[in-house]
């Protein structure tokens, strides 16, 4: 499951230099994970450039890409529950990576990949355009803070990346516990003239039962915050 990583704000980006929608920081990571890290990345993890689905899983199958995974609970649960799919987890921060790798290998997934790069630039540059069959985007950063809603991950330009990499019928999954994001995706979204909200009414649609309740979603709740989850077609 993608979970949020809510940073402490960042200053704005220097002109000329790309935003970002993250902060490339390591916080705690524990030995088992480093040991992860080192032990299992020739086995699940990938370096950054061309990707060819079929060559990395040895196989063609449908492509499940999550983008910002965090401690992965989603993205390992769905690639366990779904073997007849491939799984490309995204993830800029290591230690939710060597998670992943280590949970990865007790349950001996061989369906399920891991890049820790800009997500941007992955599904932008290195995937083949409509190589996926969904995307997921779970509870990205909402960088509350009104000066710094230019580095939130979904814009139009970045509507324009993920229309590229879904292939014509495939969905876009995301979900947010800050109302003021859900407002503004839905904004994006809806506007994006490749995408089709999949709501009657053109807003949320109900919680999927496939998503593990995380423990940032948890406390959202808890402090009253309404989740909201999204999902679109790709026209």
């Amino acid at each position: 499951m993608s979970e949020p990583t809510r940073h402490e704000a960042a200053p704005d980006a220097a002109p000329l230099r790309p935003i970002r929608s993250f902060v490339r920081r390591e916080g705690r990571i524990t030995p088992a994970q480093t040991d992860a890290l080192e032990r299992l990345w020739p086995r699940y993890g990938l370096e950054p450039g061309a990707l060819d689905p079929a060559a990395v899983f040895g196989r063609r199958a449908p492509l499940v890409v999550e983008i910002g995974f965090g401690a992965g609970d989603h993205l390992l649960t769905s690639a366990n529950a779904r073997p007849d799919h491939d799984f490309l987890g995204i993830e800029v921060h290591r230690p939710g990576a060597g998670r992943v790798l280590q949970q990865a290998e007790k349950l001996d997934l061989s369906n399920l990949r891991v890049l820790c790069h800009d997500a941007v630039e992955v599904l932008r540059d290195f995937l083949p355009a409509g190589a996926a069959d969904e995307i997921v985007i779970f509870f990205p950063d909402p960088w509350p803070k009104k000066r710094h809603h230019k580095r939130r991950l979904i814009q139009p330009a970045f509507a324009g990346v993920l229309a590229r990499a879904l292939r014509p019928g495939g969905r876009l999954r995301l979900a947010t516990d800050w109302a003021d994001y859900a407002r503004h995706m839905l904004e994006v979204l809806n506007a994006a003239p490749q995408f089709a909200n999949c709501a009657a009414d053109g807003g949320a649609v109900p919680r999927p039962q496939d998503r593990p309740l995380t423990r940032f979603e948890s406390r959202g709740l808890r402090l009253g915050h309404a989740v909201a989850d999204f999902e679109y077609l790709r026209k």
